[in-house]
């Protein structure tokens, strides 16, 4: 019989908010969050992610006492009020424990709300900040993912409906969400404007465990991130109501819900990518920690394998890796926090921190040798998830391209 060793869990003093924007309230729910990650999620994912099975409903619905799915909807629509910076803070200690949990938070925030009739959104943010109004974003397809403006999903105009037809891929948390937005082109640019222009966001809702009239989905096996599924949707003949076309993306409270469609997701876009960020210091973080225990209960060669000091400085520079990480994205927070658009920031913190992850995970699991490489360990599920994070909210190269857009003129086509 196999005898499964664990390091100890995730330590009860949260590493502290070291920066100018620290605050009392702000460690208190960095403290909250993380006894949370260590006493709920973590005995979940331990158990539920070897079996690529989905997160209970009991953990969401534990998650929406707490408010944490409306942390940046405005206290007026029940939400708690408080901005970027405090959603990632949350996102990271819960990501340190599983990053799909970390992740689940982005389906709340106001997300499917920017509907064309006031009310209705606002009864829509009242639902969403107490965790039940959580849906799916669908903008990828088969031959568009960095390159949403190649979007081909139609969607036809039909009296005061709207008809969508087409294929996404990648849409997270679509059977078991309350709504899923999809982006769908209403027409084709005319010759000068925009390859962007005629893509607008629909709310399709819908029950909970199911699909509605019109599409079918099927499951994307993945090699991490397990903790929810993932589907590829075909869209076929879905009617949507006019009052269901959405001004926006993301449900950012922070965005011009009057912008339009897709000049509104670019706000969107960089929180999430500073979301990205810190939930990739968080699996980091995780692979720090459970190394710092494994480097004490693994002996060799009569000591410690702590003791050596090859070892020692990497876990120091994959310590300090994560730390400048945390620090850059606490930075991008609050300038978005403060309005201003952080376009290259964003992406820079995107871009260093998930590469970062990689890096450090991938450490992790050479310090842990041929134990990191079972299932025994929690380090292989680091590993796996640390690798999505380059790619998903933008890859690598995408975040390069932006951020060298920004500081050269544009390749001549």
């Amino acid at each position: 019989m196999t005898t499964t060793a664990k390091p100890d869990p995730i330590a009860p003093k949260p590493p502290g908010l070291a920066s100018p924007w620290h605050n009392p309230a702000r460690v208190a729910l960095q403290a909250e969050a993380r006894r949370f990650a260590r006493d709920t999620v973590l005995p979940l994912a331990d158990d539920l992610d070897p079996q690529k099975a989905e997160m209970p409903r009991t953990l969401i619905d534990a998650m929406a006492e707490k408010g944490w799915f409306g942390i940046t909807i405005p206290e007026a629509q029940g939400g708690l009020g408080l901005g970027v910076f405090e959603y990632c803070l949350v996102s990271e200690e819960l990501a340190r424990a599983w990053l799909s949990v970390g992740s689940i938070l982005a389906r709340g925030q106001g997300l499917g709300t920017q509907t064309l009739d006031p009310e209705r959104r606002a009864a829509l943010l009242r639902r969403s900040a107490r965790g039940a109004w959580i849906g799916s974003i669908s903008l990828s397809e088969p031959n568009a993912g960095s390159d949403l403006a190649g979007v081909q999903t139609r969607a036809v105009r039909d009296g005061d409906e709207w008809v969508l037809t087409g294929t996404k891929r990648w849409a997270g948390f679509a059977k078991g969400a309350d709504f899923i937005e999809v982006l769908a082109r209403t027409r084709d640019p005319e010759p000068g404007e925009s390859r962007s222009t005629g893509l607008e966001p629909f709310l399709v809702v819908k029950d909970r465990d199911s699909f509605p009239s019109g599409i079918t989905g099927r499951v994307i096996d993945k090699i991490g991130y397990h903790g929810f599924q993932t589907f590829e949707l075909v869209l076929d003949g879905v009617r949507v109501p006019e009052r269901d076309r959405l001004t926006g993306l993301y449900g950012d409270q922070g965005a011009d819900a009057d912008s339009g469609g897709f000049a509104s997701v670019q706000r969107g876009l960089n929180i999430a990518r500073v979301h990205t960020a810190a939930r990739a210091v968080g699996v980091a973080r995780a692979a720090v920690e459970d190394t710092q225990a494994y480097l004490q209960e693994r002996v060799q060669f009569g000591h410690p394998i702590g003791d050596f000091q090859a070892l020692r400085f990497t876990l120091a520079d994959m310590a300090a890796d994560v730390a400048q990480a945390r620090a850059f994205w606490h930075q991008v927070a609050h300038l978005l926090d403060q309005g201003e658009p952080a376009e290259s920031e964003s992406a820079m913190v995107k871009l260093l921190a998930t590469e970062m992850a990689v890096r450090v995970t991938n450490q992790a699991m050479q310090l842990h040798g041929g134990n990191g490489y079972t299932t025994e360990r929690r380090v292989e599920r680091y590993w796996r998830d640390a690798r999505l994070t380059t790619i998903f909210e933008g890859t690598s190269e995408i975040q390069r391209r932006i951020i060298s857009d920004r500081m050269l003129p544009r390749p001549s086509a």
